[in-house]
């Protein structure tokens, strides 16, 4: 994922080269700012297509150009000009800001792994927070809203990479470079995850298929026997339906397995970003012990100690974040939702 980033960004970078010479600076900026930000965005492409499951097939794209728009509307509308804002005003307030969002990701993570292993004890904590609402469309917007609060946090971590990389850069070029990256990581994330929730259908169709290469110049059928299809549509066929009983088996493991590293990712990503803020408030003990332990663990291993220093300190991170996430649980069932809903009463 984070090579075709890369790609991508490149491939902005060319046509923008053609378009004009004077974007040259901007292009190369905001490549170098996608690549850093490769890893979150793994993460929200990881994390997004879990919002979808459970729908209709029929409801699967509209769902995703929903949260695509969403996460556009967040990145240029909101994050970038607030960005740049406090970037100029007050960045003193994007480090707290990033922790409480890294934290949301810790508590939506965090549930998703209390109710795997307690679901009737994740269940009560569920109506105790956001009550189900039985009408579909609800659901659906329910849903959508959730997914783009979740991208929300990832996209400000995006936006706060992609403003490190630059800050020496005039404020015009700044603010293209967050443009480019953001429009950018949306098209490529969102893309993905199209692909993603629809492959299943794409392998339905293709192991129905017998006429691959005459369905795919739109050359009609001559007949119901096998004699009346082209050699190569009788050479490819087995190849093409082969592919299609595999993607139509393999797409529920394959999403299920994504799941668990989108929840996996909000407690990585959520617990780093709260890592890091305290290391810059001088408190940097769990900055310390996780990156001793990743250090430790490579040295163990010096065949492959760079990844195994990533793993480690993704390890290290996640723990944290899930603890964060335990610590939020209580606190937002038994105290700051009882709080709201007498606020609501009195105010009613």
């Amino acid at each position: 994922m984070s090579v075709g980033l890369i790609a991508l960004l490149d491939d902005i970078a060319g046509l923008a080269k053609v378009a004009a010479a004077s974007l040259d600076d901007i292009t190369a900026q905001a490549t170098r700012a996608g690549a850093k930000a490769a890893g979150v965005v793994i993460d929200d492409a990881a994390v997004t297509p879990r919002y979808v499951v459970g729908f209709t097939a029929a409801r699967e794209l509209p769902i995703v150009g929903k949260i695509a728009l969403g996460s556009l509307k967040n990145k240029l509308l909101y994050l970038l000009p607030a960005a740049l804002v406090l970037s100029l005003l007050a960045p003193w307030a994007i480090t707290p800001l990033l922790m409480f969002g890294g934290a949301y990701l810790c508590y939506e993570g965090t549930e998703k792994v209390y109710e795997a292993l307690w679901p009737h004890h994740a269940h009560e904590h569920e109506k105790a927070v956001a009550a189900v609402d039985p009408n579909p469309q609800k659901f659906e917007d329910e849903k959508v809203r959730g997914a783009i609060k979740t991208d929300f946090i990832l996209s400000a971590e995006i936006m706060a990479i992609t403003l490190a990389t630059v800050p020496e850069a005039p404020f015009w070029m700044q603010a293209l470079v967050l443009a480019v990256v953001g429009a950018g990581i949306t098209a490529l994330v969102y893309g993905g995850v199209a692909l993603i929730v629809k492959a299943d259908d794409a392998g339905v169709a293709l192991a129905g298929n017998s006429r691959p290469v005459s369905s795919l110049l739109g050359m009609p059928p001559r007949g119901l026997e096998s004699s009346s299809r082209s050699y190569a549509d009788r050479m490819t066929a087995p190849l093409t339906q082969g592919l299609g009983r595999g993607l139509v088996l393999g797409m529920p493991v394959f999403l299920k397995v994504l799941g668990v590293v989108g929840t996996a990712a909000m407690v990585w990503v959520g617990g780093g970003i709260i890592v890091h803020g305290l290391e810059e408030y001088g408190l940097p003990a769990f900055g310390h012990v996780i990156h001793s332990m990743a250090e430790a663990a490579a040295h163990a291993l010096p065949a492959v100690q760079g990844a195994v220093e990533w793993l480690v300190s993704a390890a290290g991170s996640g723990l944290f974040g899930l603890l964060v996430g335990a610590a939020i649980i209580p606190v937002l069932q038994y105290v700051v939702m009882p709080v709201r809903r007498r606020l609501q009463r009195k105010a009613a």
